[in-house]
């Protein structure tokens, strides 16, 4: 018979190799709702009592109580969660504000203990959830640097060994002697992140305090990840920033209200992340009924999608990506030259770019006889920029005669995937806001002095 744990697996092929991380219907609850004051008089005390005593009586006759304690007073932050992770795995955990991502880590880093459920961890667990989680405030960075290694399990030799590589990496040298206290909290989570990276733990667990260091530290984090990756550790990684998580990660897990929803290749899960309580097809695939569908007597558009290269729908997409835009629509008279439009629309209203069929088409200038036609419009990667785009679409006759309009009816988002032979290239920083993000041929040259007097 099938476990709930085998279930959870949906399918994945099973890996022969003993998992580093293994959790079976791990569950958390909270108590919340009700706070007692530290002191109170006797009187205060018996009425709170007998105040108990009589919601539990009226609960049980309810039957809304177990134990003696309020159901509605009851969170459970995670329920029956279950899945592996093997020695070499980066995985992104992602979800929404309240989903129960930190708690997992930091039952996972054994700081908090679960209400249910088991965890089994082959290895060294090295835990970056706060800023300066570890860290002595009186002590300074150097201090700090050997004891955070102590409580990590290292012994002083190896620290030692590591000290100038974790110095350098979180560029605190000329405040190494400081008491920690007076760092910014950019300067705790870089020498905190240094000092989890390079003490060569089994399994590192990253919670989203990378979010307050700079651009170019967070690319010097996401690079030291990989290196951790590629050397067999294993990296747990929540972020919100989905160009970190898809650039760093080969798997994700979504949480939804304390539960894994999605369990797979990180592409997926993020395009599940962003279209959360939302039909990824509706937003991607607009397909009316044939009788309220837009046009008039000449023309029907049918179908609007957003397609991958596998023809598959899509709601999410990576910039490095090529998308294809499906417009179907039904000829109901003959002989109109048709044209269809494309526009490309962004979450502000700007219309990024405009497209036509017909300038590269055998159809130009022809009419077309009563039928079903496909138009596809394919936008090449390196093209897009970040964020949602939305697609009204058109057909007109004649240049000029309108005869059908689909506006804001289908929509994909775009996410940088933080790829150095894209676009982006080494830069780090917020990319400039623009409507696109072409990726341009340039031809730079050494012009000679003499020409270009000459120019003048």
């Amino acid at each position: 018979m099938q476990t709930s744990f085998e279930r959870s697996i949906r399918g994945r092929p099973q890996s022969k190799m003993k998992p580093i991380i293994l959790v079976d219907k791990l569950s958390k609850q909270y108590q919340i709702g009700r706070r007692q004051a530290s002191y109170g008089t006797l009187r205060e005390s018996l009425m709170g009592a007998l105040g108990a005593s009589a919601r539990g009586a009226r609960g049980l006759l309810n039957g809304s109580r177990e134990n003696g304690q309020a159901s509605d007073d009851r969170f459970w932050a995670l329920r029956d969660v279950s899945f592996e992770v093997q020695s070499g795995d980066v995985v992104g955990i992602i979800g929404r504000n309240g989903a129960g991502k930190s708690t997992l880590l930091k039952i996972l880093s054994r700081i908090t203990e679960p209400t249910m459920g088991t965890i089994k961890l082959w290895g060294r667990v090295a835990s970056l959830l706060e800023v300066g989680t570890g860290f002595h405030s009186e002590l300074t960075g150097r201090e700090n640097i050997y004891l955070n290694g102590s409580i990590l399990g290292m012994r002083k030799a190896e620290v030692a060994r590591k000290f100038d590589e974790i110095v350098a990496f979180a560029g605190v040298e000329e405040f190494l002697d400081t008491p920690v206290k007076r760092y910014s909290s950019g300067m705790h989570v870089r020498l905190a992140f240094a000092v989890s990276a390079h003490l060569e733990p089994e399994v590192l667990v990253i919670d989203e305090v990378l979010a307050v260091g700079d651009a170019e530290f967070q690319r010097k984090c996401v690079g030291k990840m990989r290196d951790v990756s590629t050397q067999g550790r294993t990296v747990l990684f929540v972020s919100h920033n989905m160009a970190s998580i898809q650039a760093l990660c080969g798997r994700g897990l979504l949480l939804s209200k304390g539960r894994i929803i999605e369990d797979g290749p990180i592409h997926d899960v993020v395009q599940a992340y962003l279209s959360e309580g939302e039909d990824p097809a509706s937003l991607a695939c607009f397909e009316p009924d044939p009788a309220s569908a837009p046009g008039d007597d000449v023309v029907k558009i049918l179908r609007i999608r957003a397609l991958d290269a596998d023809g598959d729908v899509r709601g999410a997409f990576t910039l490095s990506e090529p998308v294809a835009v499906e417009i179907v629509f039904r000829v109901l008279r003959p002989n109109f030259p048709l044209d269809t439009f494309c526009y490309f629309v962004d979450d502000f209203g700007r219309t990024c770019f405009v497209s036509i069929d017909n300038l590269d088409s055998p159809w130009k200038d022809t009419v077309r006889k009563p039928g079903l036609y496909r138009s596809v419009c394919h936008v090449p990667p390196h093209f897009l920029n970040e964020g949602r785009v939305h697609i009204h679409a058109l057909v007109r006759s004649g240049g000029t005669y309108v005869h059908a309009v689909a506006r804001n009816v289908s929509s994909f988002v775009m996410t940088d995937d933080m790829d150095p032979g894209g676009v982006r290239g080494n830069y780090s920083r917020q990319w400039p806001e623009a409507a696109v993000r072409p990726r341009l041929h340039w031809d730079v040259s050494v012009m000679v002095e003499e020409s270009l007097c000459a120019a003048r």
